[in-house]
């Protein structure tokens, strides 16, 4: 049985959610709240298996109430919103804070939510099996000893994120800036996601690596439920300098990717950006596959270049992690392959393949997954070089890069 707590300003999205969930035999409704505040209390109260939780609220809003929650006592959240749509960049901060998925309102009319019962339901059951995590403070990531012969890894910089837009708390005004205290100074840090602040300090132009020769080492990333926050982990880790391109698969639907894009650029030493057919891969540059297209990567003499396409959906996915893994098998021994948190094995047979031309491959752990399914078949597998938490596969990347 799914213990459901539901998060919503709207009494008929209450009502018409209670009864969805209460006419399904494995979910049952242990309360209800009003505004993000209310939520935090009650998620206290009931403990719930899983939350769907409204992003507009007064009071308090879904993504400050989120923060809160995954940092006190996380459990799994499916936002479900008529903003989540069109407010794109609200829904990459919610995957980034912690929510396991999202729900768009059809058409954005609270009217029609009978439209999109069965994708409720078949969400919020997937999302109450995932494995959240309590936000991590710096000093809480494990110390891994170097020995001499190691590099010093990098260093990964806190960073301070633009001020929301559109989202409102409680009416018509923007919730005042709130002075964030330091680590263990009394009471929550304020997440990094939610810090009214100034926009950090950047490189004028990020211009590390215009060496785009296909001799070069490369690395693919691979990822699905979780992965926004897991993408934030190790992109935000990586450095200015990194040696190599990256190239992103990540289960998204489309107009979602861009977003996702953008916010990690604003926030990474790397140069971010969704993929564009044609694009050259460059060194110290992040490429993401667009929601809906098929990512290759393409020799053009002696130029790696990305190929998109809208062939047929590999799995059901669209973009395939197994499809960008399977281009990639030219690059040999000079590519590193990693596969994060995701529902499935998409990504364990393009994985195979890599491993067989000789790349080196970095699976993250069960402990840090959301879903432990696409690592899992590639461990299962035993295709993994390397298993580590996510917090630490920025730096094994890097290592493994100046193999």
């Amino acid at each position: 049985m799914i213990r459901v707590l539901i998060a919503d300003d709207s009494a008929f999205m209450r009502k018409v959610l209670s009864d969805l969930f209460a006419g399904q035999p494995d979910f049952e409704v242990v309360g209800t709240a009003m505004n993000g505040a209310d939520a935090i209390s009650k998620v206290k109260q009931f403990k719930p298996d899983l939350l769907t939780m409204d992003v507009n609220m007064p009071v308090m809003d879904g993504l400050d109430a989120l923060a809160a929650i995954m940092e006190d006592c996380p459990v799994p959240v499916v936002m479900l919103s008529s903003l989540t749509q069109q407010g794109t960049d609200a829904t990459i901060r919610a995957l980034s804070l912690g929510a396991v998925d999202f729900i768009s309102k059809a058409g954005g009319s609270i009217s029609r939510i009978d439209a999109i019962e069965n994708e409720i339901l078949l969400k919020c059951r997937n999302a109450a099996s995932a494995h959240v995590h309590k936000s991590m403070r710096p000093d809480e990531i494990p110390a891994v000893e170097l020995n001499a012969s190691q590099p010093e890894p990098p260093v990964m910089k806190r960073v301070e994120l633009p001020r929301r837009q559109g989202l409102k708390l409680g009416g018509d005004k923007a919730p005042a800036s709130v002075p964030t205290p330091a680590w263990g100074v009394g009471g929550r840090v304020g997440n990094l996601f939610l810090r009214n602040r100034a926009a950090p300090e950047k490189p004028a132009e990020k211009t590390a690596g215009s060496n785009a020769s296909g001799a070069q080492r490369l690395v693919v990333i691979g990822t699905s439920t979780g992965g926004p926050q897991a993408l934030q982990n190790v992109i935000t880790g990586l450095p200015a300098s990194l040696s190599c391109g990256v190239v992103v698969v990540q289960h998204m639907p489309p107009g979602f990717t861009k977003a996702l894009a953008d916010r990690l650029d604003s926030i990474s030493q790397v140069a971010v950006k969704e993929a564009e057919d044609g694009d050259v891969i460059r060194a110290g540059h992040v490429y993401i596959a667009p929601g809906n297209f098929h990512l290759r990567i393409k020799e053009d003499g002696g130029i790696r270049r990305i190929k998109l396409s809208q062939e047929p959906p590999v799995g059901n996915h669209r973009p395939a992690v197994d499809v960008m893994f399977d281009s990639a098998t030219s690059v040999g021994r000079k590519l590193v392959a990693v596969i994060m948190t995701g529902m499935g094995a998409d990504g364990c047979a393009g994985m195979k393949k890599i491993k067989h031309a000789g790349g080196y491959s970095i699976a993250q752990d069960e402990s840090t997954c959301v879903v432990y399914g696409m690592p899992k078949a590639v461990v299962e597998a035993g295709l993994a070089d390397e298993v580590r938490p996510v917090q630490l596969i920025a730096r094994a990347i890097v290592e493994a890069v100046k193999r």
